[in-house]
């Protein structure tokens, strides 16, 4: 069975973190996911998850970036007692040489001068490629942008903070590649790559303007989860911040989905230098994409046995019950409609849907496939045509996002009347996406057209579950 655009449903690039990092002084962010004298030891998971919802930004309707930073805040006046209950000497046992020998250029930086200055000089002592280095220069002047944007308070800090992070691990990436496997487990420790993240995105979402369509669908996935139910989302695919949108809007109700999501992601994600640290706190399926497997004649061959592999992965992972796997079956990311400028679900692969049907059948396990359908793509828009070069333009936004899910669409129901195999391919693949597009529908009324709640449907029930 060949491995068919499986999508790119990027946890790399999405740049995500859990809650605004701020510092309690304009000139230095504290960084609670990194020790000051063992790097990536803090672990966040000891301080933020002790937090209450709203007060890990988990909020409503007139202060999300507020409370958050307000909690960050109270978080970071505590740094030293954190540092001191969650590192020690012991831990350092654990460090990788790359880790104790890595430059600390970025973990000290104080001001956005710092980053800028430090981001030269690591050009010049040759550890950042030039090209890696406009790139994150780039990628900085573009986050500050759209985060100062939110009119969060002490937003400055938040993007001084988050950025030294964020290049500190990219700068440790280039020092020493990380190489996914086939099947690649979320980083949690020592260093939290999950919340890195979150912390990262959470101040580029409105939530205000945000919604969830048919939450409580969400919180049945899960009892089947722990079931031992196999369940795939099949869904459109917008950014590479998709993953952490998904986990984010579901944080307050269904912390465990985000968390427990295997993300079919393209090879783009886990190769490029500026993504990488991002992908590396997802859980991922990988694969190479089908509008990417031609790129390089050479490389095809290769391609096609690491998605033999892949697909291996997933059916034994399958196999083993208790499963969550997203996918995109159009195999990459949306794009506007080049005439009206409109953004729509690019259409579905019927044969990557099919893929994922028959693995989920012969798994042995209960199995369900859910249309889901997002709408973030202002948060970091993909460039208007499909690039074979790795080294996008990065745009960054601040905006309102959406997520909704419709109830189970059963394969046998939707092709009774259908004559043939093929014939059943296409009206099971047509109707998981008529659903995924009547779901996007919704949410753009709701986000794009300030509709807000009222743009709920009959079969769309949209909320807020941080409120």
């Amino acid at each position: 069975m060949t491995l068919m655009p499986l999508t790119f449903s990027s946890s790399a690039a999405t740049v995500a973190v859990a809650a605004a990092t701020v510092t309690s002084s304009a000139r230095v962010p504290v960084n609670p996911l990194v020790s000051p004298s063992v790097r990536g030891f803090v672990s966040f998971r000891l301080t933020a998850s002790k937090l209450p919802l709203r007060s890990r930004g988990v909020v409503g309707v007139g202060g999300a970036s507020s409370l958050a930073v307000r909690a960050m805040s109270e978080l970071v006046q505590d740094k030293e007692s954190v540092v001191a209950a969650s590192t020690s000497f012991n831990d350092a046992e654990d460090t990788t040489p790359s880790e104790l020998s890595h430059s600390r250029t970025f973990l000290d930086a104080r001001s956005e001068e710092d980053l800028i200055s430090g981001i030269r000089k690591e050009t010049e002592a040759g550890r950042l490629p030039p090209n890696v280095a406009s790139g994150m220069e780039e990628l900085y002047w573009n986050y500050k942008n759209a985060v100062l944007s939110s009119g969060a308070s002490r937003a400055d800090e938040t993007v001084v903070s988050n950025m030294s992070v964020a290049f500190d691990r990219m700068l440790l990436g280039v020092e020493d590649p990380y190489t996914f496997n086939p099947y690649h487990k979320a980083i949690r420790e020592p260093f939290d790559y999950y919340q890195f993240v979150h912390t990262y995105i959470r101040p580029l979402i409105d939530f205000k303007n945000s919604y969830v369509g048919n939450v409580s669908i969400f919180s049945e996935l899960e009892d089947k989860i722990r079931q031992g139910h196999n369940i795939v989302l099949i869904s459109n695919h917008q950014s590479e911040a998709d993953p952490a949108v998904i986990s984010l809007l579901l944080e307050a109700q269904c912390p465990y989905i985000g968390e427990n999501i295997k993300c079919v992601a393209g090879d783009r994600v886990i190769t490029d230098p500026l993504c990488k640290p991002f992908s590396m706190g997802r859980n991922l399926i990988c694969v190479y994409s089908k509008k990417h497997m031609n790129d390089d004649p050479e490389l095809v061959d290769m391609k096609r046995k690491a998605n033999t592999r892949s697909l291996k992965e997933m059916a034994t992972l399958l196999r083993s019950g208790s499963q969550l796997i997203w996918i995109a079956p159009s195999g990459g990311r949306d794009r506007p409609d080049p005439s009206t400028g409109e953004w729509f679900p690019a259409h579905f692969d019927s044969s990557s849907v099919d893929n994922m049907r028959r693995l989920v059948e012969h798994s042995g396990a209960p199995g369900h496939i859910y249309p889901m359908s997002l709408l973030c793509y202002d948060i970091m828009p993909p460039p208007p045509q499909v690039e074979k070069e790795i080294g996008e333009k990065r745009l960054v936004g601040f905006h309102g996002t959406g997520l909704s899910i419709a109830p189970e669409i059963s394969f046998s129901e939707v092709t009774a009347d259908c004559n043939n195999p093929n014939e059943a391919k296409e009206a099971f693949s047509q109707a998981l996406y008529n659903s995924v597009n009547e779901q996007y529908k919704t949410l753009n009324s709701a986000i794009n057209h300030r509709r807000g709640i009222d743009a709920s449907t009959s079969t769309v029930s949209l909320s807020q579950p941080w409120n």
